[in-house]
């Protein structure tokens, strides 16, 4: 019997796999990630066409357009305007279980219109903009859906890959309805990113909230010939303001309150006959946020009342917390650490400087660039991000779990034109990247190992109580399709 040689076989064993990002990555990994590479330009220049038009929500005729057209010339199924909204939809591609879903996000923010360039210069004639980088968000998604089409196919493995298009997530809570018409029931696990400017895979909760317009009517008068006939809806806006304000002392301190009035009248020596205010409200806990806004309700009709006016409330928006489920996070923290970070050319590294610079000024320490380069290690505390994301009911209704990756420069808040700015170029497309192969590798691991399914829905059960039965914010009204008029 010849001698084994233990050396040699042991860098045999090692020649499947290769160093990559902060960990190792498989043979059949590479294939995926080398795949994505291949079509890095086409994806950049499918998110920079959405970056040009910034359509808000419910608003994204195009850039779902967009996206559906990518997805067709992939085979997937389309079914497009699902729980009665034009720009949603759900591609698929496969049969059988399991269901492994990705979500995919397109709109933009008004007036944040922004040029991709490290100081602030608006767009003229744009109104609006990509200050939470859903451009990146829906084409990462599609690339990543696309690849494990790709991965399905080439394996000849039973089961089912779709990307759902979700419009007006900023405001609009457009998963909200695909929720509650029923599009998610058959998804076993739902994988979702997020742009940002760090990359994170931990398992991460939100704040719920709810949102409405209070539309107060008066009576229209001349403001010095006769200003006894008046009676100002503007007051009445500015009477409820001032109530609410008050009251941010008597309610739970993590408790956000944000209103802008969108209309206060035309002319200052008009009585105004029309005012509207807009609000949000939001908190971890939901009960906190519906207890909050039943008072901010109060509010408004005691201004109606003393101001001699009428109001009308229309709720446009409102999402769930976030649930987190740890064993479906450490899956993708696992394969974020394989794909690992950007790593930025010395003309991002100027760019990215000269955005630090424009950041407001803290007792924190600076970012510093390399921060995008990083995978900083899994946490197991539960942290509320302080914002909200429609996403929350998407958990409650199926195992879902995301990421978030460095496609701003580190530092960067959202819904600044810093953010616009980097999303881009193609320091937002490198970011962009980083998160299509995590969803591709995390969605291609629970196809090949039911076990992670399994004992995610078991964490899911435990997590949302025997007891718990779903009940939109937003209540049984249509989508708010004009919410952004």
């Amino acid at each position: 019997m010849k001698k084994i040689n233990l050396g040699f076989l042991a860098l045999l064993s090692l020649s499947a796999v290769c160093s990559y990002g902060q960990a190792t990555v498989t043979k059949e990994q590479k294939e995926v990630i080398a795949n994505l590479d291949k079509k890095k330009d086409h994806y950049g220049d499918v998110s920079k066409k959405i970056w040009d038009l910034a359509e808000v929500g419910y608003k994204e005729v195009k850039s779902s357009a967009i996206l559906e057209e990518e997805l067709e010339k992939e085979g997937f199924t389309l079914e497009k305007g699902v729980a009665g909204i034009p720009t949603a939809f759900v591609a698929t591609y496969g049969k059988g279980k399991p269901v492994i879903s990705i979500l995919a996000e397109y709109d933009a923010l008004p007036g944040m219109a922004q040029e991709a360039v490290p100081e602030r210069k608006v767009i003229e004639g744009q109104k609006a903009g990509h200050a939470c980088g859903h451009h990146l968000f829906g084409t990462a998604s599609t690339a990543a859906a696309i690849a494990v089409k790709d991965w399905l196919k080439q394996n000849g493995k039973t089961g089912t890959i779709k990307l759902m298009g979700c419009p007006a997530e900023e405001g609009g809570s457009g998963k909200v309805y695909m929720v509650r018409e029923g599009v998610f029931k058959d998804s076993d696990v739902v994988l979702h990113w997020h742009p940002g400017d760090r990359n994170s895979a931990n398992p991460a909760s939100s704040l719920a909230n709810i949102s409405a317009k209070f539309r107060f009517y008066g009576v229209a008068a001349h403001a010095a010939g006769a200003p006894e006939r008046g009676r100002s809806a503007l007051d009445g806006v500015e009477a409820m303001d001032y109530m609410v304000n008050m009251m941010r002392e008597h309610i739970p301190q993590e408790t956000r309150i944000h209103y802008v009035i969108t209309r206060g009248g035309e002319a200052p020596n008009v009585v105004p006959a029309f005012a509207e205010v807009y609000y949000y409200a939001r908190h971890n806990n939901r009960e906190v946020v519906k207890d909050v806004w039943a008072r901010i309700v109060e509010a408004s009709k005691g201004a109606a009342m003393g101001t001699g006016t009428r109001v009308e409330m229309e709720v446009t928006g409102g999402a769930y917390d976030l649930l987190p489920i740890e064993s479906l996070s450490r899956v993708m923290f696992k394969n974020l650490e394989t794909v690992g970070g950007v790593k930025y050319t010395p003309e991002e590294i100027a760019f990215s400087e000269k955005i630090i610079a424009t950041l407001p000024a803290s007792t924190e320490t600076r970012p510093k660039y390399t921060e995008a380069e990083t995978v900083p290690a899994f946490s197991t505390k539960i942290e509320g991000m302080g914002g909200s994301t429609d996403v929350g009911d998407v958990s409650w209704a199926v195992p879902t779990v995301g990421l978030s990756t460095a496609t701003w420069v580190p530092g960067t808040p959202a819904h600044s034109w810093q953010a616009v700015a980097a999303g881009g170029t193609e320091i937002g497309k490198k970011g962009m990247m980083v998160a299509s192969k995590t969803l591709a590798l995390t969605a291609i691991d629970l196809f090949k190992d039911p076990a992670l399914i399994q004992k995610a829905h078991a964490d899911w059960e435990k997590a949302k109580g025997a007891n718990f039965k779903y009940d939109a914010m937003v209540g049984n009204r249509k989508p708010a399709l004009d919410y952004r008029n």
